[in-house]
């Protein structure tokens, strides 16, 4: 898709900022700033390289500034930037003529007879960022497009305080030890350090460090005659000898395209979370395989993240080759019947504490196995799914266990294993220890996934079925409200067990499913009428008492209301499946996804975020760009547009 944005979008420097793109690396790298050019977070630079990929990640690029001179010594600043200190606010805001992000984000700026476009992009698998500038003039007078890069040599989304040594030698600029490298076709001259102090104004109210300092020891411009168009392209890079500017361009859309063909899906939105879910995957060093980030600018790679979105941003995406690799990934460090919710960075052990992503991976392995028809994949997988049932059955770390009547139980102490993991001190903002209702939707289905890969496999199917109908009945009697119409959220014995939550929306959409039709029709119309908005489900009813509204303010004021109201993007898309299992009508379901292409122009362009506010929610929080909200959605239109093939 394409999105474009004019001068009715950037009314002001506030709105001109509000928005942001994103480029990847498929290393954990990344390029993000507003769509002003500014940074509106520390978290935000204009290359943020992984250093041991993926999680261990430095901005070296802040940003540039850019300076348009004009031979009578007026200059016009085009970069856009808010300062913490004295230094005048850079408002080249005020000259932008349009944003258009398709693959790659491009702005143009006129100025006095003028135009100045940009076009920026990152190198595949390499931490390189190209920007590539085309200065059109059109005035009697020469003009000069001077950049200044602005670095920093810090880990990702510190804001220093303090000045540090910067220096440049030759092409390279060393910033607190730490190298870039600068290739360009313009004119590289040193200068005198000097530092900024920049204001983020989207950190200050999540309770993040709203100030920070950045460095500049060099400048980098081109001269353009009267009547001619001059080029200037400049790459940063954490190695000697990165990709000109044009290839690296060049090569981002082309692999995009590719990504889109390699779906098969047709549906506009739908291809473009198929690029937008390429963000996400990316190598890990201390595994050797692929894993998926679960969220840009804040999160690295989780066990449970990983699941809930790899079928969508993989299977839903035609990438089977990367399914497969995060598979034998996980298969290759299953513990005592779990797979890590946090991998290894360094010397650190992985950390198993989750009761869904061994569950999830069970039913994720039956998805791909339909998909592709890896029988072979499905054998080779086959003994630690076996262990994890196992385990599941006879008891494993963090409380998690087979009750008597074959129901899951999970958690202990202050051990949040759920999806809905928020801890803050000594208190569980949402108590979940007992039988939750989606881990035993999960447990269901993976039961019956072991006797059908049993009987296919020609080996043990043990007492799978039988204990699956034992898990069946004890689920309905456990957990079916029938004066609702819909599912306690937890068996707990506590107040907790009848909350009105969107987890009960799972137990629709596994492979195998415990409900009744009608019973399944209750649940959806008691999400949606509790739940539901265009943007997510809510994840508490407006209705109970601990409801939660609004997320903001410092960090323990968000996780009071992280999952106590606050609306996620990624349960919508198992209501929409669950919508359309129970009422069969595509057509209602594309109505609601009309406002969708909207979604996707807010915030993060492209991209769907973690989270908004319960209360009307309008403008994303969290990260800007979630991965399991993309995977999730991705899979609703693959189904819609297998459906509408019929």
């Amino acid at each position: 898709m394409r999105f474009v944005y004019g001068r009715q979008d950037a009314p002001d420097r506030v709105r001109a900022q509000e928005n942001c793109y994103l480029l990847t690396n498929g290393l954990g790298g990344y390029s993000s700033l507003s769509g002003a050019f500014s940074m509106t977070r520390a978290d935000q630079g204009l290359l943020v390289a992984a250093r041991t990929v993926p999680n261990d990640r430095v901005t070296l690029v802040a940003r540039l500034q850019e300076m348009l001179w004009l031979d009578d010594g007026e200059f016009y600043l085009l970069s856009t930037q808010d300062f913490a200190d004295d230094t005048p606010n850079e408002d080249g805001w005020q000259w932008l003529s349009s944003l258009s992000v398709e693959d790659t984000p491009c702005w143009s700026c006129d100025v006095r007879g003028v135009r100045v476009t940009r076009e920026v992009a990152m190198a595949f698998e390499q931490n390189a960022v190209a920007a590539a500038y085309t200065i059109r003039n059109r005035t009697g007078r020469p003009c000069r497009l001077t950049l200044h890069p602005w670095v920093l040599g810090f880990e990702k989304g510190h804001a220093p305080e303090k000045k540090w040594p910067v220096t440049l030698q030759g092409s390279c600029i060393t910033a607190n030890d730490m190298k870039v490298h600068v290739q360009t076709s313009g004119i590289l001259t040193a200068e005198a350090p000097a530092f900024a102090l920049q204001h983020y104004m989207h950190d200050g109210p999540d309770g993040r460090p709203e100030k920070g300092l950045v460095a500049n020891v060099c400048a980098i411009s081109v001269t353009v005659q009267p009547g001619e168009t001059g080029r200037l392209w400049v790459t940063f890079a954490d190695c000697e000898h990165a990709p000109a500017a044009e290839e690296i361009i060049a090569a981002q859309k082309a692999r995009m395209q590719s990504l889109r063909a390699q779906s098969g899906l047709t549906d506009p939105v739908a291809q473009q979370l198929v690029t937008a879910a390429d963000a996400y995957i990316a190598q890990r060093a201390s595994t050797g395989g692929k894993t998926i980030l679960a969220g840009y600018p804040f999160f690295g790679d989780w066990g449970r993240d990983t699941m809930i979105a790899l079928t969508g941003c993989c299977l839903s995406a035609g990438r089977y080759d990367d399914a497969r690799s995060i598979l034998r990934t996980f298969l290759q460090y299953e513990q005592d019947g779990l797979v890590p919710n946090l991998f290894p960075e360094g010397t650190s052990e992985p950390m198993y504490n989750t009761v869904d992503a061994a569950l999830l991976m069970v039913n994720i392995i039956w998805l791909y196995v339909e998909k592709t028809g890896d029988w072979a994949f499905a054998k080779e997988a086959w003994p630690v799914m076996e262990s994890i049932v196992r385990h599941y059955r006879k008891g494993t770390k963090h409380g998690i266990y087979m009750d008597a009547d074959g129901l899951i139980c999970a958690g202990q102490g202050l051990d949040q294993v759920t999806w809905m993991d928020v801890r803050v001190g000594e208190i569980l903002p949402t108590p979940r220890h007992g039988k939750p209702v989606e881990i035993n939707a999960y447990w269901y289905s993976a039961l019956r996934i072991m006797d059908a890969f049993a009987a296919q496999l020609g080996l043990d199917r043990a007492d799978y079925a039988a204990l699956a109908e034992t898990v069946k009945a004890s689920f309905i009697r456990e957990f079916w409200l029938e004066d609702k119409g819909c599912l306690k959220d937890v068996v707990s014995g506590t107040s907790a067990d009848e909350q009105l939550r969107c987890n009960q929306i799972w137990a629709i959409t596994q492979p195998f499913t415990m409900l009744s039709p009608a019973q399944e029709k209750a649940v959806v119309d008691a999400v949606y009428a509790h739940l539901y908005t265009p943007c997510g489900l809510r994840t508490l009813s407006p209705d109970d008492p601990q409801y939660h509204g609004i997320y903001q303010g410092v960090q323990k004021e968000r996780d009071m209301a992280y999952h106590q109201g606050t609306t996620w993007v990624f349960p919508l898309g198992a209501y929409y499946l669950a919508h359309l299992k129970v009422y069969g009508d595509a057509a209602s379901v594309r109505a609601d996804l009309a406002p969708m292409e909207a979604t996707l122009r807010e915030g993060c362009i492209g991209q769907l975020p973690e989270i908004y506010n319960g209360d009307a929610p309008a403008f994303s929080r969290g990260c800007f760009a979630q991965a399991w909200s993309v995977g999730e959605m991705l899979r609703v239109y693959e189904t819609l547009e297998k459906i509408e093939r019929v």
